[in-house]
């Protein structure tokens, strides 16, 4: 579950981390080949002429439907939705069509298989790809994918099987992101099975849920094949600058903060409100809700809220001057404690800490009371959410916290104010990231409700780069508190948050994102039931255990989730924003008054 838009790399599931965003010099562009394929005739387009006027915070460097993280993702996502709409769309903590494939492959459609295959294994009783002595039988799930017919690329071409396992091959030759080199660590193998279908073919004894996620988006092979400068300039190659999609839109053109989106001629799934669609990128909250109000807008869509903000959009929606509205979005905010800490080890401490915050007062100042506190790491929406009372909670209670450390033997023997451990006053560095106002704003309630109870807080920011690079104090675990984020998905995951073998170290070369260094072996083994097993109820219990455990033991604080707004002009309707979809997912829906 996804640090504030940062990406970390393998977090697959869940949940993400914060990603880095940046400018690269523009290579030598790779060369293209003209189609080889017939071009479908250009359809006669129907009489639609106005457009709609979309405002948003950032804008993404590229429009490629496979990008390096969250952060990316995030902010290309309400136009990569339009070019390449995902074969499988994450929408209400679930997963839906969109007309790409044409159906959600399952073991009760026959769209996945388990089978019995022969392996060999080595001496220490891992599979391998080596012939040995030893051969035994394990399962493969096996997923068969079926494309629409009917989908064109931008240029009137067919898109068929070839140009999904297209993606696949470049993926092994190009880092295409963190969900590509996910699905490449599952895979053994993915193949056409005929124009219009493919199979994925998981590793034996799988390690992820999410097995039906390991399709391609494709890429149009007829444009790409035998580029050779293209996995050296993926990212901006001429067709990362102008990429040819299937979706119902196709780029126009950028202008400067612009841009221009037009209708694929070729899409005939269905009629489209609008020909034209133009975003359009400003600097914060305010100044989309001036460009909504004047109508330089139709709507706009924002994650990141300044708190003084929300009156004004109160104001103006009860004015009816806008339509504003509120959504939870899958980034949830958190503080982990360094377990490897002495102070930490004792669990009283960590609950006392718990007790002590006034998330709450926090939620209430950020947004207005729109969020409420969280009580596990699998957020409310997800399926896998267990209910709150059946979990222990830590409401805020500045009286249990102090008596709490007392039992502790953490007393204030001097008077000054300050508690000690081990004869030393009590001194936390919380550290968070820099240039966030809401990080700011967390570390500063942090530090007084701390204060309050006799402990010291320094808040350090550093920039994203130094907290999330390999190096770093989160991977080498030096830090003693560490604020920050991840983004949930529909797939709860948590193996790369709260397995033992997911604690950086040095015997795993640092890797794996249980910061915390929490592991507790009857969670462990919960965790990674819950991330394997086919049944339902099976995992449905494992995260319940999991999550009763990690409650108790409280290696991390979960604070809140973040808002996300969407403001639009009253007479525009059929908008349905989602935490996890982006604004334009039923775009074939909208309409004006």
């Amino acid at each position: 579950m996804k640090p504030h838009f940062y990406v970390l790399f393998f977090l697959l599931f869940i949940l993400a981390a914060c990603k880095i965003e940046g400018g690269v010099p523009t290579p030598t562009v790779a060369s293209f080949r003209p189609p080889t394929s017939v071009a479908t005739p250009v359809p006669t387009e129907p009489p639609v002429t106005k457009e709609f006027r979309f405002g948003l915070l950032d804008q993404p460097e590229n429009l490629l439907p496979y990008l390096q993280g969250s952060t990316e993702q995030s902010s290309a996502a309400p136009l990569t939705e339009l070019l390449f709409p995902a074969p499988l769309l994450a929408l209400n903590y679930g997963y839906t069509t969109t007309g790409v494939l044409t159906s959600v492959p399952s073991l009760e459609n026959g769209g996945v298989e388990l089978r019995k295959i022969n392996v060999y294994l080595d001496q220490t009783g891992n599979i391998t790809t080596s012939q040995t002595e030893v051969i035994t039988q394990r399962q493969q799930i096996v997923v068969t994918y079926h494309w629409n017919p009917k989908l064109r690329w931008s240029d009137g071409v067919t898109v068929t099987a070839k140009d999904s396992v297209f993606a696949y091959k470049l993926a092994q030759k190009v880092n295409l992101g963190e969900d590509a080199q996910r699905n490449l660590a599952l895979l053994e193998k993915y193949e056409a099975v005929d124009d219009f279908t493919t199979r994925a073919y998981l590793k034996p004894d799988f390690t992820d849920a999410a097995y039906f996620l390991t399709y391609w988006t494709p890429l149009p092979s007829h444009l790409l094949t035998g580029t050779k400068t293209l996995t050296a300039t993926w990212a901006s190659s001429k067709f990362a600058k102008k990429p040819v999609g299937y979706g119902p839109y196709m780029l126009d053109k950028r202008e400067g903060d612009t841009i221009r989106l037009k209708r694929n001629p070729y899409y005939a799934e269905k009629e489209l409100p609008v020909k034209n669609l133009a975003f359009v990128f400003l600097p914060n909250v305010d100044a989309l809700r001036v460009s909504v109000l004047n109508g330089g807008l139709d709507l706009a869509v924002a994650q990141r809220i300044e708190p003084e903000q929300l009156a004004f959009l109160n104001r103006d929606h009860d004015l009816r001057l806008l339509n504003v509205s509120y959504v939870p979005n899958p980034v949830w905010e958190h503080l982990d404690f360094n377990l490897d800490e002495p102070l930490f080890q004792n669990i009283l401490v960590r609950r006392a800490i718990a007790y002590g915050t006034n998330r709450q007062a926090m939620a209430e100042k950020l947004f207005a009371g729109r969020i409420p506190v969280l009580h596990s790491w699998i957020l409310p929406g997800q399926w896998a959410a267990t209910a709150p009372d059946l979990l222990l909670r830590y409401p805020y209670d500045r009286i249990q916290a102090n008596v709490m450390l007392d039992e502790a033997g953490l007393k204030d023997k001097d008077g000054d104010g300050i508690r000690e451990f081990r004869s030393k006053p009590i001194s936390i560095t919380l550290l968070t990231t820099s240039e966030n106002p809401l990080r700011a704003a967390i570390a500063e309630q942090f530090r007084k409700d701390m204060g309050a109870m006799g402990i010291g807080i320094n808040v350090k920011a550093i920039s994203t780069e130094v907290l999330y690079r390999p190096d770093g104090p989160l991977f080498r675990r030096t830090f003693q508190v560490a604020q920050f984020a991840w983004v949930a998905t529909p797939n709860p995951g948590g193996v790369a948050l709260w397995g033992c073998k997911a604690v950086p170290s040095v015997k795993n070369n640092w890797r794996g994102s249980n910061f915390a260094g929490w592991c507790f072996l009857e969670a462990d083994k919960a965790i990674r039931l819950a991330n394997t097993s086919l049944d339902r109820a099976e995992r449905q219990a494992s995260y319940l255990r999991q999550q009763l455990l990690f409650t108790q033991e409280l290696p991390v604080l979960p604070l809140f989730q973040r808002l996300s707004v969407t403001l639009s002009k009253p007479d525009l309707r059929g908008l349905e924003p989602d935490p996890l979809a982006p604004i334009t997912w039923n775009l074939a829906k909208w309409s004006r008054n």
